[in-house]
């Protein structure tokens, strides 16, 4: 079954009323990642590439006691922090990653995460997503995440058509309130991994039923739909 086809000739879902509707539907939505600095939440969001939050979260306590900031990482031994990382997979480039980030970090800004998203995107391994996790999360400064959640979801709403993160970010902030931008995406992220999935979305279940132009692209009986809903642990 198709992914990302939406109905023919019905117009986007509303992304207000959507807001809304999940704001309702997810009071509890938030950044999953654990973090109490803008710098844990660098970290994080960095590791979280290729693996759950939840794995992440494993991982980052045991990460954060050996080395609290950047100048203890930059000078960590790289068979040390591989050693800490290696339940995440990909364990030896995200160590090296993390060294090359802290040094970066020590160099260009005293420390200090920046709160500006075009000098945290020159930092190395952070792209546009993980730039605007850090400044929603960390700095309050509004911004869109696409992930391949909100990506799949902007597109079933009918409020962008690319597969382009940086062209959907750019669709999706001409349709919501820019303070909406950071908490609408854990909604849309929590709704994405509850309801609204890749491949069999239980859109008898989606309290967007009646606004989704891609209603139907997954199973509409309410109580078989109920089944796929996956509601965390």
């Amino acid at each position: 079954m198709s992914s990302d086809r939406t109905g023919l000739g019905r117009p986007p879902a509303p992304a207000v009323e959507v807001d809304d509707r999940l704001t309702e539907q997810w009071p509890d939505a938030r950044c999953e990642l654990d973090f109490t600095t803008p710098f844990e939440l660098l970290v994080a969001t960095v590791l979280s590439a290729q693996t759950t939050d939840v794995r992440v979260n494993q991982v980052t306590p045991e990460l954060f006691r050996r080395w609290p900031g950047p100048a203890g990482l930059a000078a960590a031994s790289q068979e040390e922090l591989e050693q800490v990382l290696r339940p995440l997979g990909f364990f030896r480039a995200k160590a090296t990653s993390l060294r090359g980030l802290a040094a970066a970090l020590l160099e260009e800004h005293g420390g200090d995460v920046p709160a500006d998203i075009d000098a945290l995107v020159r930092l190395p391994g952070v792209g546009r997503k993980t730039a605007n996790v850090v400044l929603g999360n960390a700095f309050g400064i509004p911004g869109i995440t696409v992930d391949t959640h909100v990506g799949r979801l902007a597109r079933r709403l009918g409020w962008s058509t690319e597969k382009d993160a940086v062209k959907a970010e750019r669709d999706i902030a001409a349709v919501l309130p820019r303070e909406r931008w950071t908490m609408a995406c854990h909604r849309l992220i929590f709704h994405g991994r509850r309801v609204c999935h890749s491949r069999k979305p239980a859109c008898g279940a989606c309290v967007l039923a009646d606004l989704c132009p891609s209603y139907g692209v997954g199973e509409t009986d309410p109580e078989a739909a109920e089944a796929l809903v996956k509601l965390p642990e």
